[in-house]
């Protein structure tokens, strides 16, 4: 077990505190969408699609926003999504893989290899930076779930493999193929989780200075910004003296 990554932390409050809403629903309707027309139309029927309809409704997404995207899965004629993930480096050599759902693969690749270009990165080839990260499942609880042991406890029983926890929270991991299953469990054990989703974890993070950090939060805003961008994960943390500062 151990404290949580400060700039992951930072993350977390920036998310609870973003304005742009609308973005964030339709990245979140994209990914149902994509979800149901992969597998079944039934959450309960389609492990992804159930986790897709969680992180919505984490997000306070309302009810017939869920559903419109799931029907729209099954009209036939909506757009055809590919998934496609990014590997490159960041200012100092950081660690950076963003995944994409995307309806024109040309444009997306054009406007993420600009982006890492224009603020201080570059674009590498796929399995560049990844085996630098373990794609897990990832489960979100606040303080107030309980204390450090209690959750580490009820995570250990449910299957997980690995907690971190802090002042603000908790973070469980587990393997990606048993996150239905651990967070179903957690759930019965802890209450309904904040998120349950899949995430590039990074094996170790390199700290850095407050100049870097910037330049960093740019080049994550901005792709993070980009309509086909679904998640973007770095592997470096943020000192608390510099997080301060931020």
């Amino acid at each position: 077990m151990a404290g949580h990554s400060k700039w992951a932390n930072i993350q977390h409050r920036k998310g609870k505190q973003d304005a742009a809403r609308s973005k964030m629903f339709s990245k979140l309707s994209k990914e149902i969408t994509v979800a149901a027309k992969m597998g079944d139309p039934d959450p309960e029927k389609n492990p992804r699609l159930r986790l897709a309809v969680k992180a919505a409704k984490s997000q306070s997404m309302p009810k017939d926003v869920i559903e419109r995207a799931i029907k729209k899965s099954q009209a036939g004629d909506g757009d055809e999504y590919t998934e496609m993930r990014y590997e490159g480096y960041g200012p100092n050599g950081i660690a950076i893989i963003v995944e994409a759902l995307t309806d024109n693969l040309n444009r997306t690749a054009s406007n993420v290899r600009s982006t890492f270009t224009k603020h201080g990165g570059n674009l590498g080839t796929t399995g560049s930076v990844s085996f630098m990260f373990d794609h897990v499942g990832e489960i979100t609880y606040d303080a107030s779930a309980g204390d450090a042991d209690t959750v580490m406890m009820a995570a250990i029983e449910a299957g997980a493999e690995d907690v971190e926890s802090d002042d603000e929270g908790h973070w469980i991991y587990c393997p990606m193929e048993d996150l239905s299953e651990v967070s179903e469990a957690l759930e019965a054990e802890l209450g309904e989780a904040n998120e349950a989703k899949l995430v590039w974890k990074p094996q170790n993070r390199t700290e850095v200075d407050l100049e870097t950090a910037q330049k960093l939060m740019k080049l994550i805003d901005t792709l993070e910004d980009d309509d086909d961008v679904q998640s973007v994960t770095a592997n470096f943390d943020v000192p608390e003296e510099v997080a301060a500062q931020l």
